[in-house]
């Protein structure tokens, strides 16, 4: 079968046009954090977009106490992948549901001691970005973000 030029233009053109017909059509939720105290917060600890989840970045701080977790890189990764867990939990979702991952080291000498701990619990082996930058909130030596798919 010869495909005339023309008609390859109107196949593309239709597949832009349901392309964007489909983004327009996308809900878009702004996800109310399950703790009460967290409502104030000036971002969404998730956004849906259809069937993507977008979780704001979650730092090693142990909630339950209002602190950094305690024994450096390795205790704030565990809690930060722990504060995600929650999150996702509230959605129905599981870190196997992960698909991206965005993870930001103070120190990109802790590399090595964040990547231990990290594997332990990101099984599936999401895409992943890391880089270092200088500061983060209340001092954190890391903040992971993630998109996940339901």
């Amino acid at each position: 079968m010869k495909l005339t030029r023309s008609f390859l233009l109107v196949v593309i053109s239709l597949g832009m046009f349901v392309n964007a017909q489909a983004q327009e059509e996308t809900e878009i939720i702004f996800h109310k954090p399950a703790n009460p105290d967290r409502v104030k917060a000036p971002f969404s600890e998730a956004v849906q977009a259809g069937n993507l989840f977008f979780l704001a970045g979650q730092i090693g701080i142990d909630r339950s106490v209002g602190k950094l977790a305690e024994n450096g890189i390795q205790g704030e990764t565990e809690q930060a992948i722990k504060n995600i867990k929650g999150v996702l939990e509230h959605h129905g979702l599981t870190l196997d549901n992960v698909v991206k991952c965005t993870v930001i080291l103070s120190d990109i000498n802790d590399f090595r001691a964040f990547n231990e701990v990290y594997v332990k619990y990101f099984t599936k082996k999401p895409a992943r970005t890391t880089y270092a930058a200088a500061g983060l909130a209340v001092g954190a030596k890391i903040e992971i973000d993630v998109i996940a798919v339901k």
